[in-house]
């Protein structure tokens, strides 16, 4: 509807004024109301105007020609009454701009077009007076918007606000009035046509408004609805310095804090696993079991052999010494070798310490130092356990045994192994320069660890049976340390083969001697050949074959080579002693003889020589 108000082009209040744009000539100033109202609608030429480049940006411009007699009436002032007195009344309208290139001569002036609304009595953009001329508020671009409280610059602060520094945009007041500043002729600046698009070039406009504030560059214009506030708009007194965050204590705490930490958590994770817990230590532990063991076992062997073994401490006038025995009858014979007792001499002192601590003195029965054999007994000694005897001619090389013996002086010392050889040829003894303590023995081999102290120990078989006695070593240098003392084993031990200790010991108990085969022969120990070769002169210029001897009888001569005893090669005058020996008295053998590169055969019968 229209009310009863003129109709005509809505104007745009959010035109843009030109900034710096001229003041309008006499050909631009708007008419009176009455001039306007008087206008007749067939005086308005719909032709474009003659300036060509304006015409092509807005074809449908309306200009108006005017005579160029035509008087140019001088500018008049327009009043917009208040809107309390003529609140009906309507502003005047504005005539149509001319065109720039048009003579000013020739405007003819057009109805001024007039508000589609009473004018607002609160002044209230769009609605406020005096009319679409009226300059449009700046725009204002969507930044961020300055938080309440924000403290401004004083050009931007209205006057007659209660606070000082507040944003405040002007409200045009009714009782407002713009009035055109007359100025010298110059080209008009184009003005927005309330009847054309935003986008065509304006022409001449009203005079511009009063000059106003500038927009808030620094502030408005980063006006951002959706951001989160920011610090106050309005701040009494000086602005407050910037909070300095203090971060450096904060990061000492941290790492302080941190470091606490990690070294508790390191102690307690070192106690943990050091201690599995922070409770009481209980460790797994296997239940009580049966300490009875398989008789052929290690340790069955050593519960078995153990309580029959002793250990000896000799001492006499010049030296003393340590070794092994064990017990051969409940009487308290007790074999050993002659090597241990020997330090004792004829008047020494020879003491027995048994398995289970008991000690006891014992006296020498016998002894022989061609088989490295001793007995010696105890009295007075109750509840004692032989150890059985086995048979060396059974065993095998692999077969296991156990050592049992008391390894510089550490008692009760077991060590196993096997049987390494069989009937190794050894000689034992000789320091003293004069043979008398030289001991043949053709030995059973072994690996079990056997030391000084170990002298006279029993070797057992897998059944506790007593198969060897310890006698000696072999050690890597000559039998010395580095600083004079006895080397210690390097796996190659000697036993006396049980069967000629048995033998020995049996005829050292009941003579208090023992016998040795013979075969009435002297030999020469310097021959280099293989074999053992009969002298050519015995000791003290005497036969070098005993006349009527086993050897004699045989057919044997001197400078014959032995080379073969019962089938079994001899490559030394001490192989062919040890194999000897190996026999008993009366026992046949049948020997190898080479002469003049000639071998024959001869067969004999031992005879026997008391031991010295």
């Amino acid at each position: 509807m229209d009310d009863g108000k003129p109709t005509g082009p809505k104007a745009k209040w959010w035109s843009r004024p030109d900034k710096g744009r001229a003041v309008p000539s006499e050909q631009e100033a708007p008419v009176p109301e009455e001039a306007s109202g008087a206008r007749d609608a067939s005086s308005v030429d719909a032709s474009p105007a003659p300036d060509t480049d304006r015409a092509d940006a807005q074809p449908d411009r309306a200009t108006v020609p005017a005579p160029a007699d035509a008087p140019v009436p001088a500018p008049a002032e327009v009043t917009v009454p208040a809107p309390a007195e003529a609140p009906a009344q309507a502003p005047v309208d504005v005539p149509a701009p001319v065109d720039a290139t048009v003579p000013a001569a020739s405007v003819a002036t057009a109805p001024r077009p007039q508000p589609l609304h009473e004018p607002d009595p609160y002044s209230t953009p769009p609605y406020g007076g005096p009319g679409p001329w009226a300059p449009a508020p700046p725009v204002q671009r969507p930044v961020a918007t300055p938080a309440h409280g924000t403290l401004l610059p004083a050009q931007y602060a209205t006057a007659g606000t209660a606070s000082a520094g507040y944003a405040q945009q002007p409200h045009p007041h009714p009782d407002h009035q713009h009035h055109p500043q007359p100025s010298h002729p110059q080209h008009p600046h184009p003005q927005p046509d309330p009847t054309v698009p935003p986008a065509a070039a304006p022409l001449a406009g009203p005079p511009p408004a009063p000059e106003r504030p500038q927009p808030l560059s620094s502030v408005w214009l980063r006006y951002d609805p959706w951001s989160a506030p920011g610090a106050p708009l309005t701040h009494h007194g000086e602005p407050p310095a910037p909070r300095r965050r203090r971060r450096g204590p904060l990061l000492v705490g941290a790492l302080v804090v941190a470091l606490l930490a990690g070294g508790t958590g390191g102690v307690i994770g070192a106690y943990v696993e050091r201690n599995g817990g922070v409770t009481r230590i209980e460790l797994p532990q296997a239940g009580r079991e049966s300490t009875d063991r398989a008789p052929d076992s290690v340790a069955g062997i050593a519960a078995s052999a153990l309580p029959s073994v002793v250990t000896l401490h000799v001492s006499g006038d010049a030296e003393q010494g340590t070794g092994t025995g064990f017990v051969l009858d409940e009487q308290g014979h007790i074999l050993t070798n002659h090597h241990v007792v020997d330090p004792a001499g004829a008047s020494g002192d020879i003491s027995i310490t048994f398995s289970g601590g008991e000690t006891a003195k014992a006296t020498l029965v016998g002894k022989d130092s061609g088989y490295d054999l001793a007995v010696v007994k105890v009295t007075g000694v109750g509840g004692l356990k032989p150890l059985p005897l086995g048979n060396s001619d059974n065993v095998r090389v692999g077969d296991p045994v156990v050592a049992i013996g008391a390894p510089f002086d550490l008692q009760n010392t077991v060590t196993s192994g096997i049987i390494s050889a069989k009937e190794r040829p050894i000689t034992a003894g000789g320091e003293k320069g004069d043979g008398s303590d030289i001991s043949y023995v053709d030995a059973l081999q072994t690996d079990a660890p056997i030391n000084p102290g170990n002298s006279g120990g029993p070797l057992v078989d897998g059944k506790a049976r007593v198969i060897g006695i310890n006698s000696a070593i072999r050690a890597a240098d000559t039998g010395a340390g580095a600083d004079g003392a006895q080397a210690g084993s390097i796996g190659l031990g000697f036993a006396i083969p049980i069967n000629q200790g048995k033998r020995v010991a049996e005829e050292l108990i009941n003579t208090g001697k023992a016998t040795h085969p013979v075969i009435g022969v002297s030999l020469d120990m310097k021959f280099a050949g293989d074999g053992a070769r009969v002298g050519d002169k015995g000791q003290d210029d005497s036969p070098a074959v005993t006349p009527g001897g086993p050897a004699d009888k045989a057919g044997v001569e001197p400078g014959d080579v032995i080379t073969e005893v019962d089938g079994r090669r001899v490559h030394s005058g001490e192989e062919l002693i040890v194999k000897i020996r190996a026999h008993r008295p009366g026992d046949k053998l049948e020997l190898t003889l080479r002469r003049g590169g000639d071998e024959r055969t001869v067969t004999l019968v031992l005879g026997s020589a008391d031991s010295s």
